[in-house]
């Protein structure tokens, strides 16, 4: 496996030309760096108008590694060759090194560059860039991956404090400033004539351009680049690598993210969540990413109004902040009358005010964060236990707190920096055992856990809260403001009909995704078959407007366009994609379930179209063209609810899975499924109005 790093944007407030002078004294050996032997140079030119200055270095590291391992291998030392571009002209310095040693086992690549910060010319910005591919090293991979990334990380840090050094050490000789490159007087028209003489191979010619084009592409003012001190400043002390695992991961987002981009904070505490493990944190912020776009979280805090009940009986608030400066929220669940708000605003009501506490409390570190002048990504719960009692551990109530745990730990990973729980009862211990196994490790340690009086006087409350922020209710001098809860009166439940009715709200919501379909702009689904014969069911209402339904298969993997729509315009119908199910006309109000036993393995796209008039039906998929217009051209648009499942064929009689969200006409089609032959495509769609 190929392990890879990525530093963020590093800036010296010290113009070009003096950190060169720095960056010259490192050579040909550096003291401050002990693994560093030496170096001579192997080849050295410049260009006629002495702009570009290239040097080949042959570099000697010492081997930081065990005795028995550096016996293994017979080396002390491993030669490095660097090669070095300097444009004075365009004040660049691009750096490639490999190495030599273990070259057949072992590669190494680095890339590094100094440029000017693309807002103050006086500074310069640095970037570095390398990968490790270990393919063979005497049954010494595992290790000598973590004992070279462990160097690595080493060097990288040091490096700059080396840089640093040479420039205090220049700045103490009284060298502040060299003046920039000018041209000798009578060179630079003899370097123009050249210039259309050079052989396009040699070091001169290669080097102006190999400086001037990449140089633009290392710093940009754009923001898809991340500062070091910016890092520092505003998200908090990472390593190297870490700060490598937050670049690379941004990079991905940028360059394959349909959507907006979270903020930096956001990303980072899911590679906390993942232990910086950046694939495991990529897939966990995409799944999360796609349940907020479908929740519509980011707009929670303009829309979501708590009911009046939940205003009056939900006890917990937002009360100023602990020592360190996290936004403190008091929960006093012991007063809480779990049971009554369920019966009375329902599960969902209660999940979105969750959220929206969540949502708040984002909003606040990132406040906190601006007005301490120091990174603050979490905020602390003080949870009030006193009066909590089997009431509480009724089992409906239990079963929506997990569900409620699982989404808040799925979607606002290493949020919560410490939770205090005071007045814990006897029947604390039945509750704990009961929600513990479902809490991430990682969140358990950050429980302080205090039973009677114990959270009073030194060891307690006083060592994370200053005095004047303990509430009242617990002994402290500030008023606190959170509804004191109390017994929902029961002549505010909801019905029996009402309840159905939100439940039966909450299981559509979690089953089926809803869509917009405009004219001219499908929305599409790819299904995966890796086998060739599963069955495919879908089930799907039309809530607005008539649309065409139907199946296309395709050996080719679509390419995301605009909206939902997967095939562009250089498609062709019978030669990249075919159909395999006739459309099917869906009115209004019609609700439609149907299943493919599939003939092929491949991609099959589902398919819903706006209806058109017979004369304009269009008889392939609609290009990146058609969609555009629509988009940008008001007009009506047709909504629905769909669900899809794929079932092994061998599954699919009596299969139950699909008919437990809500009703359907999925039981009416095994028995027809059932029925086709082996290796034969069939189809039944079931219309009920």
């Amino acid at each position: 496996m190929v392990q890879k790093y990525q530093s963020p944007v590093r800036v010296y407030k010290y113009p070009f030309e003096l950190v060169m002078a720095a960056y010259e004294k490192r050579f040909p050996t550096c003291p401050q760096i002990p693994v560093f032997l030496g170096s001579e140079v192997l080849r050295e030119s410049r260009s006629p108008d002495g702009a570009v200055h290239v040097v080949e270095r042959s570099c000697r590291l010492r081997v930081d590694a065990p005795r028995l391992l550096r016996k293994i291998a017979g080396v002390e030392h491993v030669v490095f060759v660097q090669r070095n571009v300097l444009n004075w002209k365009e004040r660049t310095l691009l750096i490639e090194a490999h190495n030599e040693t273990f070259a057949s086992r072992v590669v190494v690549h680095e890339n590094c560059s100094y440029t000017v910060h693309p807002e103050n010319e006086d500074w310069t910005c640095f970037e570095q860039s390398a990968s490790l591919d270990i393919r063979s090293f005497f049954g010494f991979e595992n290790a000598l991956e973590k004992i070279a990334m462990k160097q690595y990380t080493a060097n990288i840090k040091r490096g700059k404090e080396v840089i640093e050094h040479y420039l205090n050490e220049l700045t103490s000789q009284g060298t502040s400033h060299i003046p920039r490159w000018t041209p000798a007087p009578g060179r630079e028209e003899d370097a123009r004539g050249q210039a259309g003489q050079r052989d396009a191979g040699s070091p001169e010619a290669d080097g102006p351009s190999s400086a001037a084009g990449p140089a633009r592409e290392t710093v940009s003012s754009d923001g898809d680049k991340l500062d070091a001190d910016y890092i520092e400043r505003c998200l908090g002390r990472l390593t190297p690598m870490q700060e490598s695992c937050l670049v690379q991961l941004r990079r991905w987002l940028q360059e394959t993210h349909r959507g907006k981009i979270p903020k930096d904070e956001h990303i980072l505490r899911f590679l906390r969540a993942r232990d910086f493990h950046v694939d495991k944190a990529r897939e966990m912020l995409c799944q999360s990413l796609s349940w907020r776009k479908q929740q519509q979280v980011d707009l929670l805090l303009q829309t979501w109004r708590p009911p009046a009940l939940l205003q009056e009986f939900y006890a917990g608030g937002w009360h100023y902040q602990d020592a360190d400066g996290r936004p403190l929220y008091i929960l006093r669940l012991g007063q809480m009358d779990t049971k009554g708000l369920m019966k009375a605003v329902g599960e969902e009501a209660l999940l979105r005010h969750v959220l929206s506490v969540n949502e708040e409390g984002q909003k606040r570190c990132a406040g906190n964060t601006k007005q301490f002048g120091r990174p603050i990504s979490s905020w602390t719960c003080l949870l009030d236990l006193e009066g909590l009692n089997m009431r509480h551990l009724w089992r409906p109530g239990v079963k929506a707190l997990l569900r409620m745990l699982e989404v808040v730990q799925d979607n606002y990973p290493e949020t919560l920096g410490r939770l205090l729980i005071v007045r814990a009862p006897r029947v604390f211990p039945v509750l704990w055992t009961l929600i513990s196994p479902f809490i991430h490790e990682n969140t358990r340690q950050k429980f302080l856990i205090y039973s009677g009086s114990n959270y009073q006087g030194p060891g307690g409350l006083v060592d994370y809260l200053d005095k004047d922020v303990i509430p009242d209710f617990l002994g402290g001098e500030s008023v606190c403001n959170v509804p004191e809860g109390g017994l929902v009166p029961k002549s505010c439940y909801l019905t029996e009909e009402e309840q159905e009715q939100a439940d039966q709200q909450r299981q559509w919501s979690e089953t089926y995704h809803s869509a917009s379909v405009l004219r001219g702009a499908p929305h599409e689904v790819a299904v995966e078959i890796l086998e060739g014969e599963s069955v495919i069911t879908w089930d799907f209402d039309i809530l607005r407007g008539d649309v065409v339904f139907s199946l296309y298969h395709t050996r080719r993997v679509p390419r995301p366009g605009p909206r939902e729509q997967l095939v562009d315009r250089g498609w062709v119908l019978g030669r990249d994609y075919s159909r395999v199910e006739a459309p099917l006309l869906c009115r209004e109000g019609e609700s439609i379930q149907g299943s493919h036993v599939t003939r092929w393995p491949g991609v099959y796209l589902l398919q819903w179209q706006m209806h058109s008039p017979p004369s304009s039906v269009a008889c392939s998929l609609p290009g990146v063209d058609d969609v555009l217009t629509a988009l940008h051209s008001p007009g009506p648009k047709c909504k629905l609810l769909y669900y899809f499942e794929v079932l092994a064929s061998e599954d699919f009689r009596g299969s139950r899975s699909s008919l437990e969200s809500c009703t359907s006409g999925f039981s009416q089609l095994s028995a027809a499924t059932s029925a086709s032959s082996s290796g034969q495509s069939h189809s039944s769609s079931l219309v009920s109005r």
